[in-house]
């Protein structure tokens, strides 16, 4: 095989990755529940505001974790 066919490859690879996280930035709008749940840190002064979505990112995580787990188990 090729040297530009396996750059193809993973162009096409990465290609299709991004696509999926365009879609999901598309999509995680409309679930209105995710990144305002219990144990998400926000706090609010004058000029500034910080965020920081423990309980959304240790749920994603989980869902991640177990999906790779199943995917992996050939």
């Amino acid at each position: 095989m090729s040297e530009l066919h396996r750059v193809g490859k993973l162009l096409i690879l990465f290609g299709g990755i991004l696509a999926l996280i365009g879609a999901l930035f598309l999509f995680v709008g409309k679930l209105p529940w995710l990144g305002r749940l219990p144990g998400d840190i926000l706090i609010e002064r004058k000029n500034v505001s910080f965020y920081f979505p423990l309980t959304t990112s240790l749920l994603i995580s989980l869902i991640l974790s177990f999906l790779l787990w199943v995917f992996s188990r050939r």
